[in-house]
């Protein structure tokens, strides 16, 4: 039986196996030289300039989720020690199951690249990885926010028609990104999100760029896939959402949170 002192498990919303079949898939896509890499390049400048900001200069540092490879050659180029993480592991890459103690600790620096807004306990990971962290270091955290993805959030209800399916994931938003940092005990918390809007040819493109960066779909129900009929709802939303050069914008709503282990 439980203990009545025993804090409630976790809702199950994403599934860890689903998860990292995805990371899996990315790291295969960034192979290919005409990879969708915005989003990486976008955090990786974001990174850099916050480091530079807060004039941190790491010894050693835990990258998690560097999908383009981009982070972890500048920070080795600045004489730090660099160990490159993943949730789905590979090619001298340390496998991570971010809700659980990290097999390595004692870094001065941890960036989390797009992974930690896919775990089931967000809480429980944000305290391993300040646990990983050794004192007076920083922890750097980006992930998709509350607000991203609306048009195609309109178009799959669209698609759905009167039987709408969950097809996107849910998200944090600043306030409550805020609140989970000073809840897990890092020092001198800050939360903020910009925006990032990208302009899409077509619904094959935006679902094929999702794909490449890691944002497809890993719920723990998922969802049934599109009948023809759907699909060409899909495809006509789309259509409508388009501007006069067959266009549509879509938004990423990109959060960053920060701390440092006291």
């Amino acid at each position: 039986m439980t203990s009545p002192t025993t804090p409630p498990a976790p809702p199950r919303i994403f599934s860890p196996a689903r998860r990292a079949a995805a990371r899996r898939r990315m790291q295969a896509l960034q192979t290919r030289e005409d990879a969708a890499r915005w989003l990486a390049e976008d955090r990786v400048e974001d990174v850099l300039d916050r480091l530079s900001f807060l004039r941190h200069q790491p010894k050693r540092a835990l990258v998690i989720g560097d999908e383009g490879g981009a982070l972890a050659p500048v920070l080795a180029a600045q004489g730090v020690e660099v160990t490159l993480a993943d949730v789905a592991g590979g090619d001298g890459v340390l496998a991570l199951n971010e809700e659980a103690p990290y097999p390595v600790k004692g870094f001065d620096l941890i960036v989390s690249l797009g992974t930690l807004d896919t775990v089931n306990d967000l809480p429980g990971a944000l305290i391993h990885l300040r646990h990983a962290l050794a004192p007076g270091g920083l922890a750097l955290i980006s992930m998709m926010a509350a607000g991203s993805l609306p048009v195609l959030r309109s178009i799959m209800l669209e698609a759905d028609g009167e039987r709408p399916a969950a097809r996107l994931h849910p998200a944090v938003d600043v306030r409550s990104g805020a609140q989970l940092l000073q809840r897990v005990g890092l020092a001198n918390p800050v939360a903020d999100a910009r925006g990032l809007d990208v302009r899409f040819g077509s619904l094959t493109a935006l679902v094929s760029d999702l794909r490449a960066q890691g944002l497809g779909a890993v719920l723990a129900d998922a969802a049934p896939g599109l009948s023809k009929a759907a699909l060409a709802r899909a495809q006509a939303a789309f259509a409508q959402a388009a501007d006069e050069a067959g266009r549509v914008t879509e938004h990423f709503e990109i959060l960053t949170l920060s701390g440092w282990r006291a």
